[in-house]
């Protein structure tokens, strides 16, 4: 045993704890799966206890106790990222925040929720007043806010709020430090990116406060196109007709939609590359004129369905971000996928470029959003796997074209991300978890700090290889 758990337990009595496998194991993993890389590095990951505290109090005396002890803590919500960002790679203790669940405070523009607190469920406590979320994932039921803050970076939404390192898409958070009696810091402002997207390695996400737009029954529709680029320029324009309030636009190619949305069938042609679109229900006639004038194909839309005729279809942004991807890979488990960035100056072309030469071998799906005030496109193309050499090869084929790839077959905040050191996280690292007992291994910055990224070479956390394979790590 790594730990002296019986120490922990007596200092935790009367907070629930849960030592048996089948849970543990369970509770210390994500949607990690999605890679073939991760699924063989991380697959025998496993905490040594979970905790899944009440109350703030609890959570502090859990803090205190494994920093006494020296027993590393990482948190969780429900599990829903894809990146392994909540699994203990150290083991010790799992910190499981969904009891923390309540929604605070509701007010004009903004919500005050504890990080435990369901997305969906947040929406719903603020829906009487006509509000809700600006951002969400694709999986709004099931994720929760601190999680989406911790380990997100933006999704439905962000077509017209941006992501959320964007200044204002987070208020506030309330987090816990990791220290022999832990504080609470209250983050505003540029402050927030200190723990925002830093996967719970430095600070305990304790409650969070998020501003709210006006809720509408948004308008589902999905525009055909018989040629991709043609459905991406209509994308692209779309976006930027700033007066049309949108949710969500997405291009997905042909044949991925016929084969992955299985629901939507009957409205899916063969051979057409679809636009996903999630739109205000006052810009309906502008809408419909748009989308004459550019040549789309309206294939669906869900203001136009009977009732009966809508039930049992899936949302459509279930169909968007990385659920396409477990949709695809729930018809084919082969599947796997790559998350780019087409930046300015014309993205479109950077699109056309690599779509051109990868197209069979990596179907396209793009989500576009606003990035530093300007519409582009994120791609989550799906990758054909054939092998982790060959996947390489094609993420450097991206990059040589200048399209940068934030690698989801990577665990560590650097290597997913900009391949380089955050010094406001690392800075607020040693502040706010001086022994380094947050989450382990995900920081490669506190644990390695003269890697090297120009050289590209993996960092892996020591014993992980060996676990899954025999071999040295």
């Amino acid at each position: 045993m790594r730990y002296d758990l019986a120490a922990l337990k007596a200092r935790l009595e009367g907070i629930r704890l849960e030592e048996n496998p089948a849970v543990l194991r369970q509770k210390s993993r994500d949607f990690y799966w999605y890679s073939p890389t991760l699924k063989r590095q991380l697959d025998a990951v496993i905490g040594d206890i979970l905790a899944a505290p009440a109350s703030e109090e609890e959570v502090l005396r859990i803090l205190a106790a494994c920093f006494e002890l020296g027993i590393p803590v990482t948190p969780r919500g429900t599990g829903t990222g894809n990146y392994g960002q909540a699994m203990p790679l150290a083991g010790g203790l799992v910190l499981d925040l969904s009891r923390l669940d309540k929604v605070l405070d509701i007010s004009t523009g903004r919500v005050r929720a504890q990080a435990g607190a369901l997305l969906a469920d947040i929406d719903a406590a603020c829906a009487p007043s006509g509000q809700e979320l600006r951002l969400h994932p694709s999986t709004y039921r099931t994720a929760s806010i601190g999680g989406f803050i911790a380990g997100g970076s933006g999704g439905v939404g962000s077509i017209s709020w941006g992501g959320l390192r964007d200044l204002g898409n987070i208020l506030s958070l309330r987090i816990a430090t990791m220290e022999a009696t832990p504080r609470i810091l209250v983050l505003s402002g540029e402050e927030v990116q200190r723990v925002a997207h830093a996967y719970g390695t430095n600070g305990i996400i304790l409650d969070v406060e998020m501003p709210l737009a006006p809720a509408y029954d948004w308008i589902e529709a999905i525009i055909g196109f018989t040629d991709f680029a043609e459905a991406a320029a209509y994308a692209q324009a779309l976006g930027e007709q700033d007066a049309l309030l949108k949710k969500l636009v997405s291009v997905i190619a042909a044949p991925i939609p016929q084969t992955s949305f299985l629901r939507h069938r009957p409205f899916l042609p063969d051979g057409m590359h679809v636009v996903l679109v999630m739109l205000a229900p006052m810009g309906r006639a502008a809408f419909e004129s748009f989308t004459a004038r550019r040549g789309g194909a309206m294939l669906f839309r869900s203001d136009l369905l009977a009732e009966a005729d809508r039930k049992g279809l899936p949302l459509l942004y279930e169909l968007a971000w990385n659920h396409t991807t477990l949709r695809a890979l729930r018809v084919d488990p082969a599947i796997t996928y790559l998350q780019t960035l087409y930046p300015h100056p014309d993205p479109l072309a950077r699109v056309a470029r690599i779509h051109s030469r990868l197209g069979e071998e990596l179907p396209a799906h793009l989500e576009f959003v606003r990035f530093d005030g300007r519409i582009t496109c994120f791609g989550l193309p799906l990758v054909r796997y054939t092998g982790e050499e060959r996947l390489d090869a094609i993420i450097a084929l991206h990059e040589e074209m200048g399209i940068p790839v934030f690698n989801p077959h990577r665990y560590t905040l650097e290597e997913g991300g900009m391949k380089q050191t955050d010094p406001a996280q690392l800075a607020f690292k040693r502040e706010a978890d001086p022994k380094g007992l947050l989450n382990p291994g995900k920081m490669i910055a506190w644990e390695n700090p003269a890697f090297d990224f120009a050289a590209g070479r993996t960092y892996l956390f020591p014993g992980l290889e060996s676990r899954n394979t025999g071999e040295a790590s």
